[in-house]
């Protein structure tokens, strides 16, 4: 049985290889990934489904500002196991995000994708005409949602990255690791 969840952090090797399987290394090139690069999801938005336990679907939301002091969520990507699209997966997925940011308070999401699949939750280029990416990409597929009335009204500028970053690994601690010793338990043979 196909389950939406909270994603957990023993789900990140999952995630990466079904976005890999869906992507590609494209998915490192794309402007929208710049602004989700060295930082972390929007606190409890990122879910997956799963179905025996297994990662089959992903969707995480990312805080940007839609403009100078306009706090809005980023959504994507949104990825399903090859063998389970058609099934409805990215549809519950996209429902369950959505309803979330609503609950947590948020008051618009915007992406980058195609209108005719995404419009059907609501999304529409209508209020995102003034709003730019900082890097390439189709400005007719850049979409928003308002999850509170007028959320977009008048937004203009720059969509910037201003979630909260990912800890750095601690290069000293590293370095030393990797330095140590190895002990060899094995005697070697002369």
């Amino acid at each position: 049985m196909i389950a939406i969840r909270q994603e957990q952090p023993t789900d990140a090797a999952a995630r990466e290889q079904l976005l890999d399987r869906a992507y590609g290394d494209a998915r490192f090139t794309k402007t929208s990934a710049r602004l989700r690069e060295d930082r972390l999801p929007a606190d409890g938005l990122s879910f997956v489904a799963t179905d025996k336990g297994r990662v089959i679907g992903t969707v995480r939301l990312w805080d940007v500002a839609a403009g100078p002091g306009r706090a809005a969520l980023l959504l994507g990507p949104l990825a399903v196991a090859p063998e389970y699209r058609s099934l409805g997966v990215g549809g519950r997925l996209m429902k369950h995000a959505i309803a979330a940011a609503r609950m947590r308070g948020h008051g618009a999401i915007l992406l980058v994708g195609d209108a005719p699949y995404y419009g059907r939750f609501g999304f529409s280029a209508d209020k995102t005409g003034q709003l730019w990416m900082p890097g390439p990409y189709a400005q007719d597929r850049l979409l928003g949602l308002e999850l509170t009335d007028r959320a977009l009204d008048g937004a203009r500028g720059m969509i910037g990255a201003t979630g909260r970053l990912a800890p750095k690994p601690d290069l000293n601690a590293l370095v030393a690791a990797a330095s140590r010793p190895v002990k060899n338990p094995t005697p070697r043979a002369a």
